[in-house]
């Protein structure tokens, strides 16, 4: 058996805001009813984060939730403990309407971080961005160039962001041109 790699072997660069290849994390989309409590309560247990808000992403480093849509939710857990947490999951959720399915391997997670980390992630995805506008604790879906992407701030100046492990070499290139040297837009 082969072991699992992340999409980038932890690739990194430092301009005006590191960039990096955050390696294997393990991810659960989750659809179902989320004002039900059994599918709240099988999150807490999983996790140990309450149900996330509208946007809201409620993560403590490789744990926690993403609110993707209104019937959807992102669960973060470490990868060495996706398949447990699936089958609890899966186990908690018997008898609900709900679907919860491994999408680790199919994704790709990179950092920005630093002061500057705005702007590098404002070059790319048409979100309002200012320190008022967003904030630690929310999630956008959006677009990062051409590809479909998520992201959150783990903190004031760090930014996780989500892709398609398809799209990760693309998605690196982008970040990596946005934090050239001297390449400070100032809007942020």
């Amino acid at each position: 058996m082969s072991e699992p790699i992340s999409a980038l072997n932890h690739a990194r660069y430092d301009g005006i805001a590191k960039v990096r290849e955050c390696g294997l994390q393990g991810m659960i989309t989750l659809r179902g009813d989320l004002s039900d409590k059994v599918l709240a309560k099988a999150v807490k247990d999983a996790t140990g984060q309450k149900m996330p808000g509208q946007r809201e992403a409620l993560v403590d480093g490789e744990s926690g939730v993403c609110w993707m849509s209104t019937d959807e939710l992102l669960v973060l857990v470490p990868y060495a403990e996706v398949e447990a947490k699936l089958a609890a999951l899966t186990n908690a959720l018997s008898g609900t309407h709900a679907l919860a399915v491994n999408v680790s391997d199919a994704r790709a997670v990179f950092s920005i971080s630093g002061s500057n980390a705005r702007e590098v992630l404002g070059k790319l995805a048409p979100v309002e961005l200012s320190v008022e506008a967003f904030q630690p604790g929310q999630i956008r879906r959006s677009r990062l160039a051409q590809v479909a992407g998520a992201f959150w701030m783990d903190d004031a100046e760090t930014f996780r962001v989500v892709c398609f492990r398809s799209a990760a070499d693309y998605v690196f290139k982008l970040l990596k041109a946005a934090a050239q040297p001297g390449s400070e837009v100032g809007v942020y």
